[in-house]
């Protein structure tokens, strides 16, 4: 309402639709920040690697020695060394800053990928494969260090905030599914070394453009701590492991099942479904109000029992359809659960507090896969699908006795 003059004016207000379309959405305004473009794509780039490297591992060691034995115990070997090193590094970078310390690491990493093919290649004692596999344990936690300037510049916690978290698992999800099917067409259309050594240069090129930007980087923690914020997570850890169990027993399942039903290089394809729903979800998650850890894994609870109602019935389209569906109760369980990692750590520990939920993640994956494999071994290839079902409800237990931060 206006007075012109003497006449007194009605304007009708904007139309609703035209003000939506003015205001930009979540993660518009997450981007539109300066800096977080740059480090962003330094941090895909370097983050895509992480699901190539023990696929084409496999795909080399086996392709060029004839053992998928010594292939898988390679592999096991690097995962246990990045277990033990790995929330060692996260300290140093919390302590001495991302630039100084992620680079030396990454190409420690890399030096340590390229002795694996040359020892690969050239007939090399078996030693020699686990030694060079094992450096690749100092690679850094490039999520996690993403997620740290995310907090950096938004601050622990806000809307804004919780988009971040959101973007961030949803490109967890999306390079651990391109991943192996990057490394598995570069294996076999190319030569056997073809995706360590495109792994490599990725993670090299991808991590020196994350920390160039920095003015995006937190500042280190140059104050002496001691001990471990691990006494602090410790209740949340015990979430976490479960969490990872039902990864790992999903994904040997599922393998089991659809190889045992006629599924040869599509196999890959179906199982990137999972992956595919929860990077959909991760990104509709982060446009709206979060949601409460017991709900979110609630929902998880539920989800878990679809794959197994659908192997049941013998139709993989049907169980196709089914890991879909479970897959968009993933990332919200994990996002918010990482956002309580984040209100437990200080800030000066938030990268190794991150790596360390994610190290308890990878050891309930590892134990998830060997209970699966067993499991298929003695009751075929539906019963096992319990396994996961089973995990995300103790995942719910162990949240009912977390006290809210």
């Amino acid at each position: 309402m206006t007075v012109t003059g003497s006449t007194l004016v009605l304007a009708a207000p904007p139309r609703r639709s035209a003000r939506r379309a003015a205001a930009p959405g979540p993660y518009a305004r997450l981007f539109a920040r300066p800096g977080t473009r740059a480090f962003t794509a330094g941090n895909l780039l370097a983050r895509l690697p992480m699901g190539m490297f023990a696929v084409s591992a496999v795909m080399m060691i086996a392709g060029r020695r004839g053992s998928y034995a010594l292939a898988g115990s390679v592999t096991a070997v690097g995962l246990a060394a990045t277990a033990l090193v790995a929330p060692w590094t996260a300290r140093l970078i919390d302590r001495h800053g991302q630039a100084r310390i992620a680079v030396p690491a990454t190409l420690i990493a890399v030096l340590g990928s390229l002795s694996l093919v040359l020892c690969v290649r050239y007939g090399a004692p078996a030693w020699t494969l686990f030694a060079s596999y094992a450096a690749t344990a100092t690679t850094p936690n490039i999520g996690g260090m993403s997620r740290a300037r995310w907090t950096h510049l938004l601050g622990g916690s806000g809307a804004e905030h919780h988009t971040a978290m959101a973007f961030e698992q949803a490109a967890d999800e999306l390079c651990f599914m391109l991943g192996p099917v990057v490394a598995a067409f570069l294996c076999s259309a190319a030569f056997p070394e073809a995706g360590t050594v495109t792994g490599a240069a990725l993670l090299l090129a991808g991590m020196l453009l994350f920390t160039s930007q920095r003015a995006t980087e937190p500042p280190p923690a140059r104050t002496a701590r001691r001990g471990s914020p691990l006494r602090a997570l410790y209740p949340l850890l015990a979430l976490f492991l479960p969490l990872g169990v039902v990864f790992g027993a999903m994904e040997v399942t599922s393998i089991a099942y659809l190889k045992a039903h006629g599924l040869g290089a599509s196999v890959g394809l179906v199982l990137a479904l999972q992956a595919a729903g929860s990077c959909a979800a991760g990104l509709l998650y982060g446009t709206v109000r979060a949601r409460s850890l017991g709900t979110c894994l609630t929902a998880l609870a539920v989800a878990m029992c679809l794959p197994w109602a659908a192997a049941a019935t013998g139709s993989v389209a049907l169980l196709g359809g089914a890991l879909l569906l479970a897959g968009t109760a993933t990332a919200p369980v994990m996002v918010t659960a990482m956002s309580r990692i984040h209100a437990a750590t200080p800030q000066a520990r938030l990268n190794e507090g991150m790596t360390l939920a994610v190290t308890a993640i990878m050891a309930g994956i590892a134990a998830g896969s060997a209970s699966a494999g067993a499991a298929v071994d003695h009751y075929g290839t539906t019963t096992p699908y319990a396994l996961p079902a089973a995990a995300a409800l103790a995942s719910l237990a162990a949240a009912t006795r977390l006290r809210r931060p």
